[in-house]
C-alpha cells in the first residue's frame, strides 16, 4: 500500500535519514519512535505529500486515502461538533446541508440537477452521522455537546473532535501524532479498543509505552540517520534492539581479535624473506573479510544526579478523620491517610473518585473542612499540580528561570538538565512567555527537581514528556531520597517508581503495601491500564473495603492495628519473594559468566581456528550467552533495586 525506497531527507545541512526503506501493508499497526528532531514528523509530511524527498521515492497506491491527526492544533471554523465529526468530504458536507434544508422545507437551497438523497445515502447518509455520535461519545462527548460550535471548545476537545472525524472517515492509512495527549485514561482505554478493529493501516507517533504495547504489532525507529523496522510491540522492540546490538558488538569484537592476530603475524614476518609470502597472504585474507561495523548504540543520553533534600522525620504527613465536600457532593467523610519517609505512593482509582482532591488536601491547597492535617518533622513540601505553569516568570528566559534556585548549581549542569527535558541549543534563551503549555510544564518540572523538597506531590508529571525525558525523570526520582505521592496514567512510569499503591473510590482508601505488580496481583486486574480506573466492584475484597458504611465513619484503633500488622506481614512476604528472585538471578549469572570465561580461553587457542576447529560454534555460543547475560543483568538490577526499596 505504501513504500519508501531509499528515501533521504535533510534540513539545513543536517541529514535526518538516508537510504530509508519501508513498506506499510493494509492492516499494519506500526509505532514510529525516535528522539525529538530525528525526523518522525518529516516522515509524516513525506507520506502526506507535503514535502518531497531529497533522494529516493515514496510510492502510495492509487485511491489510498491518508488521514492525519496533528499533535497540537487543527483547523476549526463555525461548524458544530457533530458537523466537524462528519466532515469526511466536501461533497458529504454540502449534500448534508441540502438534505437538512429539504427536510426543513427550504427547497431553494437544493440543486435539483442532482439526486440529492441518493448520492447522500451513497456516501453514508445519516448512518454515518449515527456512527459519528457513537464515536464522539466514546471520546468523551455528551449528547448536549453535538450541537455546540467547535470553536467554543478548548484545544484538547477540538483535537478529540478531529480524531472522531478521522475515525468516521476511516482512511486506508491513518497517521496519528501523539493521539493520547488530549485524552483522559478512560477515553484512552476506549480508543485502544476501537483501534483493535480499525480496518485500515495505522502509523502512530506516541510516547505512551502502554498505548504502543497494546495497539501496535511493529515498530519503526529513526535513529542516527537510519530507519529500522522491528516486529512486535514496544517492549519487544527494546529487547530486539538490545539483542541485535549485543550480537553485532560480539561479532565485531571477534572479528577485531582475528584481524589483530593476523596483523601480528604480518608485522612479525613481513620483513623476512622466508615468511614474506605468508605475510602477504594474511594481508589479503584481512582485505577479503566483510568488515563488521562497530554498533552505534542508542542515541546518547545525559546522565545526571539531582540535588538531594534534607532528611525528614519518619512520619512525613498525616490526615486524620478528614471530611471534604464540594457543596452537596461529599468526597470524603472521615478518611485517614499517612505517608512515611521513602514511600513512593501512587493514587489510583476511577475518574472523579477524588485522587486530585486528596493530593490537594495533602498539599494544603484545599483547606481542611473537618479533621486534622499534620506535617512531620523537618518536612519541606513541593506540589507539582496540573496548573504548575502559573509558578513561572514570563519575563525570564528558560535558562534564567531554571537558574533561579536556592541550590548552588552551575550553568553547565542546568543546561544539561534542560537538555534532558527537550530545551536544547538556543531554546534556553526563549522567553517563558512564548513557550507552549507543554514547554512550560517541562520547565516547571526542571525547576522543581533542581531544588527538590523532601515531600513531593505530583499530579500527572509525565504529561508532554517524550520517552527519553520520562526515563530522565524516572532516573532522578528513583535516586530521590524523599517521599513521593503522585497520580499518573503512565503504567510504565508507575511500575518503575511506585512502591505503595492506594486505591481511591467512593470516599474510601485501600492500601496495597507493594508496587504496582503487587496491586495487580491482589486485585486480579484484567489489564495493567484498566486497573488504574478500576472501581473495585470486580474484586470482592477491594469492594468490601471501599464500600461506605454510615455507621462506621472511621476505623477504630484495634482494627487499625490489625490492618497495620497485615501490611507488615505482606511487606515481609514480598521482601522474601524478592530476595529469592535476586538470589536465583545471581546464580544463573555466575554460571553464564564462568562459561564465558571458558569460551574466551578456547578462542585464544590457535588450533580453534584450524580446519575442523570449533571457532564458529564457540562464537555463536558466546553471542547467545552475552545476549542472555545482558537480559539477566538488567533483570537482576531491577530486582535488586526493588529489594532495596522493600528493605
Amino acid at each position: 500500500m505504501v513504500t519508501l525506497s531509499e528515501v533521504g531527507k535533510a534540513y539545513a545541512g543536517k541529514t535526518l535519514f538516508s537510504g530509508a526503506t519501508l513498506q506499510l501493508l493494509r492492516g499494519d499497526r506500526v509505532g514510529l519512535v525516535g528522539p525529538n528532531g530525528a525526523g518522525k514528523s518529516t516522515l509524516f509530511s513525506l507520506l502526506l505529500g507535503r514535502e518531497e524527498p531529497d533522494e529516493g521515492q515514496v510510492f502510495i497506491e492509487r485511491n489510498v486515502r491518508v488521514g492525519h491527526l496533528p499533535q497540537e492544533s487543527a483547523p476549526v471554523g463555525e461548524e458544530t461538533v457533530l458537523e466537524l465529526a462528519t466532515s469526511v468530504s466536501e461533497e458529504y458536507v454540502a449534500l448534508r446541508k441540502q438534505v437538512l434544508a429539504l427536510e426543513a422545507g427550504d427547497h431553494d437551497a437544493v440543486n435539483w440537477e442532482d439526486d440529492v438523497h441518493t448520492r447522500f445515502n451513497d456516501l453514508g447518509g445519516f448512518t454515518l452521522e449515527a456512527r459519528a455520535k457513537q464515536i464522539l461519545k466514546g471520546l468523551g462527548f455528551r449528547d448536549g455537546d453535538f450541537g455546540r460550535r467547535a470553536a467554543e471548545l478548548s484545544g484538547g476537545w477540538v483535537m478529540r473532535a478531529h480524531l472522531a472525524r478521522l475515525l468516521v472517515w476511516e482512511p486506508e492509512l491513518l497517521l496519528l501524532d501523539e493521539p493520547t495527549n488530549h485524552l483522559d485514561l478512560e477515553t484512552v482505554l476506549w480508543f485502544q479498543h476501537y483501534l483493535s478493529g480499525y480496518p485500515g493501516a495505522i502509523l502512530v507517533i506516541s510516547h505512551d509505552r502502554e498505548f504502543l504495547n497494546t495497539v501496535v504489532g511493529g515498530i519503526v525507529e529513526i535513529r542516527l540517520g537510519r530507519v529500522f523496522r522491528y516486529r512486535g510491540n514496544y517492549d519487544a522492540f527494546l529487547e530486539q534492539r538490545e539483542a541485535n546490538e549485543a550480537q553485532i558488538l560480539a561479532a565485531y569484537k571477534n572479528q577485531q581479535r582475528e584481524i589483530a592476530r593476523l596483523m601480528e603475524f604480518v608485522n612479525r614476518f613481513r620483513a623476512k624473506n622466508t615468511k614474506a609470502t605468508q605475510a602477504q597472504a594474511k594481508l589479503r585474507q584481512i582485505e577479503r573479510m566483510e568488515k563488521i561495523e562497530a554498533p552505534s548504540g542508542p542515541e546518547a543520553t545525559v546522565d545526571f544526579s539531582f540535588p538531594q533534600p534534607q532528611r525528614s522525620g519518619l512520619k512525613v504527613i498525616t490526615l486524620e478523620d478528614i471530611h471534604h465536600a464540594y457543596g452537596p457532593n461529599v468526597v470524603y467523610a472521615g478518611v485517614d491517610f499517612e505517608a512515611q519517609r521513602g514511600q513512593r505512593i501512587v493514587l489510583v482509582g476511577p475518574n472523579g473518585a477524588g485522587k486530585s482532591t486528596l493530593l490537594k488536601l495533602l498539599a494544603g491547597v484545599l483547606p481542611v473542612q473537618h479533621g486534622e492535617r499534620q506535617e512531620g518533622h523537618n518536612v519541606k513540601l513541593g506540589y507539582f499540580s496540573q496548573y504548575r505553569v502559573d509558578t513561572l516568570h514570563p519575563e525570564l528566559t528558560v535558562l534564567e528561570e531554571a537558574l533561579d534556585t536556592p541550590q548552588r548549581v552551575t550553568e553547565t549542569f542546568v543546561r544539561s538538565v534542560l537538555g534532558c527535558f527537550l530545551f536544547r541549543g538556543d531554546d534556553v534563551f526563549k522567553k517563558v512567555a512564548v513557550l507552549s503549555g507543554g514547554e512550560k510544564s517541562r520547565l516547571a518540572l526542571v525547576r522543581l527537581l533542581l531544588d527538590p523538597p523532601n515531600l513531593l506531590l505530583m499530579d500527572e508529571p509525565t504529561t508532554h514528556l517524550d520517552l527519553s525525558s520520562v526515563e530522565a525523570l524516572l532516573g532522578a526520582l528513583q535516586d530521590f531520597s524523599g517521599t513521593i505521592v503522585f497520580i499518573s496514567h503512565d503504567v510504565y512510569f508507575i511500575k518503575e517508581l511506585a512502591n505503595h499503591v492506594v486505591h481511591v473510590n467512593r470516599g474510601q482508601l485501600v492500601h496495597y503495601p507493594g508496587g504496582y505488580d503487587y496491586y495487580l496481583h491482589k486485585t486480579q486486574a484484567t489489564s495493567a491500564r484498566a486497573a488504574l480506573t478500576a472501581d473495585g466492584e470486580s474484586d470482592p475484597a477491594l469492594a468490601a473495603a471501599s464500600a461506605p458504611d454510615p455507621s462506621r465513619p472511621s476505623v477504630d484503633r484495634k482494627e487499625r492495628k490489625r490492618l497495620e500488622a497485615e501490611e507488615r506481614n505482606a511487606r515481609a512476604r514480598v521482601r522474601r519473594e524478592q530476595q529469592a528472585q535476586v538470589n536465583g538471578l545471581e546464580t544463573r549469572i555466575a554460571v553464564l559468566e564462568a562459561r564465558q570465561a571458558e569460551i574466551a580461553a578456547e578462542l585464544e587457542k590457535p588450533e580453534t581456528y584450524q580446519p575442523g576447529g570449533s571457532a564458529a560454534q564457540l562464537n555463536r555460543e558466546m553471542r547467545l550467552n552475552e545476549t542472555e547475560l545482558e537480559a539477566l543483568t538488567a533483570e537482576w538490577e531491577a530486582a535488586a533495586t526493588k529489594l532495596e526499596e522493600l528493605e
